[in-house]
């Protein structure tokens, strides 16, 4: 692991960038595509590669920033006793939600933590499943055949989260049905930050200020030893709007020499 000393005068601190994304649960990425951010998506993996939680550091080592989007996942359920004819009514609807999308305001898209947009080159990939499976639907929420994915509306700050709730609720409403396929919320709102590797220096440059601040109180014979920089850019949420970027860094105070 690296080791960084951040002395009183120069606050020179260097990291190399992470490979892949530290909440990734099983996909890949580099760290510049678009994230999906939840309180439990905090993680990390260990050598067996399984998820362990991060604790984040202090409150003022964390950028906090509004997020580029609030996102909301819905779900096109059709109970036409046909399953195939179910299937066509469903993916039908979303092809109707893609079209108006543009004209609502809103973007439509796919994914789980990494955000893919939902074209119309692509949305016949979305799978329909089948309600009745306990596995599918374990909250029995779902009718016959259905589909899920995610309807996004820009943030900007001073954007209240009732404004963009509204908007993908009006939106929704807008989408016509198609047989008896219908469109539903199907989860709160949540959010997602764009590349949050981009992020990094700024993080950096506020685990400097800290540290160096720290150090200060304990006079010249004193740096502040910093690792985890070199690991990838995290997240969680900070409110309804917001969310706090930060790497899992450790600080130890110690004699200079």
């Amino acid at each position: 692991m690296r080791k960084f000393l951040i002395g009183l005068v120069t606050l020179g601190v260097l990291a190399s960038a992470a490979p892949a994304f530290a909440q990734d649960n099983g996909g890949g990425g580099d760290g510049t595509g678009e994230i999906i951010v939840t309180g439990s998506l905090i993680r990390k993996r260990n050598s067996d590669d399984q998820p362990k939680p991060v604790v984040p550091p202090a409150s003022v080592q964390m950028l906090r920033r509004t997020a580029d989007f609030a996102i909301q996942q819905v779900v096109v359920e059709s109970d036409t006793v046909n399953e195939d004819d179910a299937r066509k009514e469903v993916l039908a609807m979303v092809r109707k939600a893609i079209d108006l999308a543009g004209s609502s305001g809103v973007l439509v898209a796919s994914g789980d933590i990494v955000v893919e947009p939902l074209t119309i080159g692509n949305y016949t990939d979305l799978k329909p499943l089948d309600g009745d499976d306990d596995d599918n639907d374990p909250d029995d929420k779902i009718e016959g055949q259905f589909v899920k994915f995610l309807v996004k509306v820009p943030l900007a700050p001073g954007i209240e989260a009732r404004i963009a709730l509204a908007k993908i609720d009006q939106f929704i409403k807008k989408v016509p049905q198609v047989g008896r396929a219908q469109m539903k919320p199907f989860s709160d709102l949540t959010l997602s930050v764009v590349n949050p590797e981009q992020y990094r220096g700024a993080i950096i440059d506020l685990v400097a200020k800290d540290t160096a601040a720290t150090s200060a109180k304990f006079g010249p014979g004193y740096g502040v030893e910093v690792t985890g920089l070199d690991k990838p850019v995290q997240w969680k949420r900070a409110s309804m709007t917001e969310v706090q970027l930060f790497l899992p860094s450790n600080s130890t105070t110690r004699p200079r020499n």
